[in-house]
C-alpha cells in the first residue's frame, strides 16, 4: 500500500524520503566516492568510464554527464551528496543552486538576498508562482561547464 504524500504537491520541490533514498541509493554512493582526490582525478579523467563502475540506471548516468542536478534530485539523488560533483567540477553550492533554477550565480544570489522566491502562488502545484515547473526552463546557468 502505497503511503499518502501531501507534499508531492508542493512545486518544485522533491522530498528526499525513502522511496528517493532507495531510488538514488547508488547514485549517492558515487558522489560520496568524490570525497576522494583519487576518485575525483579517475572520474575527470573518464567520466563515462567511472560512472559505469556503479549499478546505476542509465538515466542516473546520463543526469550526471550533463549536469542536470534537477533530474538527478528526481532520479533520487540528494542534493547534499550531489554538491560533490559540484565541488569536483569546483563550482560553488550557490552556483549549483543557481544552475537548478536556470539563474546565473549572481542572479540566484540577489534573489536569495532579497527574500528569496514568495510563497504566493508556489504552495501548490497548478498556481501561478514562479517557481512552477514551466516558468523553471534550465537555461544557460543550468548547462554542463564546457570540457565534461
Amino acid at each position: 500500500m502505497a503511503l499518502h504524500k501531501p507534499y508531492k504537491d508542493v512545486p518544485g520541490t522533491t522530498i528526499f524520503d525513502a522511496e528517493q533514498s532507495r531510488l538514488g541509493y547508488h547514485l549517492n554512493q558515487f558522489c560520496m566516492s568524490l570525497m576522494k582526490a583519487e576518485n575525483r582525478a579517475r572520474f575527470l579523467a573518464n567520466e563515462r568510464g567511472y560512472l559505469d563502475e556503479w549499478p546505476m540506471t542509465e538515466d542516473q548516468k546520463l543526469a550526471v554527464l550533463a549536469r542536470d542536478l534537477n533530474r538527478c534530485i528526481a532520479l533520487g539523488g540528494n542534493i547534499y551528496f550531489l554538491a560533490k560533483i559540484g565541488a569536483t567540477d569546483g563550482r560553488s553550492f550557490q552556483q549549483m543552486a543557481g544552475s537548478m533554477t536556470g539563474m546565473t550565480e549572481e542572479e540566484y544570489r540577489n534573489m536569495m538576498i532579497g527574500g528569496g522566491r514568495s510563497a504566493e502562488g508556489n504552495r501548490y502545484i497548478g498556481e501561478e508562482g514562479d517557481a512552477q515547473a514551466h516558468r523553471q526552463p534550465q537555461g544557460a546557468a543550468g548547462k554542463k561547464p564546457a570540457g565534461h
